[in-house]
């Protein structure tokens, strides 16, 4: 994998003779005859045999079953852990967007939606205010979103990024409070999206996305 320079067909020799009586093979010669790198051996006081930690475990794996399980086993669980703390930091920001929501959606209720409102009404209000955020800070609608991916499942925000998940919640925050000052659609959304474009750019810079990560 990391030597394009070892010699095949001279180790395809050395396997054939390993196992044999006669057969004998020091790491220097190893190195000589394979060209092989990330192992070396040198003499004297201080000399020894070195190797990368990937030909070190396979030794040790090789020469002690307990501890190539012992390296099974943690391979294992870094992976579970990583899985597990992977999936914990995105349904954070997601649920984050999801609490934001709320509270988007409840300044709705209370200034947009007239009392007595029939359902289909109300739908189309919340729909209608979700499009505001979506266009401020996707560029498109849910629907738009839907027509120019019909194979993806889920919506637009479910495709949204570290950042664009941080600046949604934002936006969710503001919004609310322009319902509440009684700022019409319009003006919400210039206003908005000019927000985004600013936050966006702070967002997307690299040191902040490793923070964000």
């Amino acid at each position: 994998m990391n030597n394009p320079d070892f010699n095949s067909p001279e180790f395809g020799g050395i396997r054939n003779e390993a196992g044999t009586n006669r057969f004998a093979l020091s790491v220097s010669q190893w190195i000589i005859r394979t060209n092989a790198i990330g192992i070396r051996a040198s003499a004297g006081r201080y000399g020894g045999t070195f190797a990368h930690k990937d030909i070190a475990f396979e030794f040790a794996s090789w020469i002690s079953p307990k501890f190539k399980l012992y390296l099974i086993k943690e391979f294992q669980r870094l992976k579970i852990d990583e899985i597990q703390r992977l999936k914990l930091d995105w349904d954070i920001k997601r649920n984050l967007a999801k609490i934001n929501y709320h509270i988007h959606t409840d300044a709705i209720k209370s200034n947009l939606i007239p009392e007595k409102v029939s359902k289909t009404k109300e739908y189309l209000i919340y729909a209608t205010e979700a499009d505001i955020l979506n266009l401020a800070l996707f560029g498109l609608t849910a629907k738009e979103w839907r027509d120019n991916n019909p194979k993806q499942e889920g919506n637009i925000r479910d495709y949204a990024d570290v950042s664009q998940l941080v600046c949604l919640s934002n936006l969710e925050n503001l919004n609310a409070l322009f319902i509440k000052e009684g700022i019409n659609k319009l003006k919400r959304l210039e206003k908005l999206n000019n927000i985004a474009i600013e936050q966006m750019i702070i967002l997307t810079n690299q040191h902040i996305i490793k923070k964000l990560k």
